[in-house]
């Protein structure tokens, strides 16, 4: 059993299941706001915009839909990538949590008006 843990334990994350970890985490916050009413609650609590017309919700949808199959952003990502190489953890902190609302947000400021 001691041997299989040190064996688990030198496993190196590829680049590849990295960014599959990222794009997962980003996909399911994503999947998260393409329910109405959590996009609705979002947007009352971070933009004090109470009454979200329902064009912009679907242009909104339409937009997450689109971010949902794109590839991650490397750029944005990098600190966190870098994080988990360094580490070789996949374990997030909440700081970390912050890189996948700024993601969606670049959506979102689209229609914040």
């Amino acid at each position: 059993m001691e041997n299989t843990s040190a064996v688990s334990a030198n496993v190196q994350f590829s680049e590849e299941s990295i960014l599959e970890i990222i794009r997962k985490l980003r996909n399911d916050l994503i999947k998260d706001f393409l329910d109405e009413r959590h996009l609705k609650n979002y947007f009352a609590d971070q933009y004090k915009v109470r009454d979200l017309a329902a064009i912009k919700i679907e242009f909104i949808k339409k937009d997450l839909k689109e971010l949902l199959i794109s590839p991650v952003d490397l750029e944005h990502y990098a600190r966190l990538i870098n994080h988990i190489k360094e580490t070789n953890s996949a374990s997030l902190s909440e700081g970390n949590e912050d890189l996948f609302y700024k993601d969606l947000s670049r959506v979102f400021k689209k229609y914040n008006y």
